[in-house]
């Protein structure tokens, strides 16, 4: 069954559709005023968790704390520097057959994953070896 999508939601949708990459919720609530199609930023909170419960969102969260939206179309998978915040997407999956395994014994259903792994890119390797 199909879930009822909300006047916001849907522009939500439509705006993330155009997006290639992760964005913040302010940076929505931005665009969307930019478009003249402004929205409350409670709003853009309330409708990014009802899309992302629906399996339509995901949220990356970034070291300093920072989430960016974008349309759950794939997993992700990253390198982040903590130092300069340099994110290297990894295009290999390591979990796939994890998370298959999970769904059958768990009987959860899973729409998306992300792995992250945390360190210091080579260049702040680099700043910090000097």
């Amino acid at each position: 069954m199909k879930a009822i999508r909300t006047r916001s939601q849907e522009r939500i949708l439509n705006l993330l559709k155009t997006i290639k990459q992760g964005i913040s919720a302010q940076d929505i609530y931005v665009e969307l005023r930019n478009r003249n199609t402004s929205m409350g930023l409670a709003t853009v909170y309330r409708s990014l968790e009802a899309l992302k419960l629906e399996g339509l969102v995901q949220m990356r969260a970034l070291a300093n704390g920072e989430a960016l939206y974008s349309l759950a179309q794939q997993d992700k998978h990253h390198l982040t520097c903590l130092q300069c915040g340099t994110s290297i997407p990894i295009n290999q999956c390591p979990v796939h057959e994890l998370e298959t395994q999970l769904q059958g014994t768990h009987k959860f259903k899973v729409f998306y994953h992300t792995l992250e792994f945390f360190g210091l890119c080579s260049q702040c390797q680099l700043t910090q070896a000097e």
